[in-house]
């Protein structure tokens, strides 16, 4: 990929599902979000039983899901680096309430994490076609109409554009989207 790509080329690029854009994406913010999760896993008891690299994983396949739906109006880098740490926080509190919710017991559970092997800084083959098949389960899981959104805002489209296109209000169609994003995510199981 070349140097000189713009911020927002870039992030198109990573929206439309380009290889080397979303291997770039992970290469250089990673690190960034994996700090303030390992951070914030300070104390013995949540380092036991959160992985940093299983939360990472699990904002960059959520962030990915929703760049490729158009779903965020990204200007400059500062602007990604706040959005993937708001994420990396809100997975968090939402896995420790749901680890609160379920009373899960930690010591009663075999094995940890110090038990599993370091995984590599770059994309694997494997996780780059994993990341190619979510997306496309993602899109057949849509509706048809939620397709359409889909379609159009990977063309560029603005939300206004999108609803002078389909009808509606441009919060409306993006709401819409959002929705259907957050279903399938259920479905699908993506934390």
């Amino acid at each position: 990929m070349p140097p000189d790509l713009s911020f927002d080329e870039f992030i198109k690029r990573v929206g439309n599902g380009d290889e080397e854009a979303a291997a770039r994406l992970v290469r250089d913010f990673e690190p960034v979000v994996r700090r303030v999760l390992r951070a914030r896993l300070r104390n013995g008891r949540a380092q036991s039983e959160f992985d940093s690299m299983d939360i990472c994983q699990s904002v960059l396949a959520t962030f990915f899901v929703r760049a490729s739906a158009g779903e965020y109006d990204l200007k400059e880098p500062d602007d990604l680096i706040k959005l993937l740490l708001t994420m990396t926080r809100n997975k968090l509190a939402e896995k420790m309430r749901r680890q609160h919710r379920l009373r899960r017991d930690s010591r009663r559970t075999v094995g940890g994490v110090e038990e599993l092997p370091l995984a590599g800084q770059d994309p694997t083959p494997s996780s780059v076609v994993a990341g190619k098949e979510l997306l496309e389960q993602v899109r057949q899981r849509l509706r048809e109409e939620e397709q359409q959104l889909l379609e159009l805002r990977g063309q560029g489209l603005s939300w206004e554009e999108v609803a002078a296109s389909l009808g509606g209000t441009a919060g409306a169609r993006r709401n819409q989207l959002a929705r259907a994003l957050d279903r399938v995510a259920v479905e699908l199981r993506i934390d």
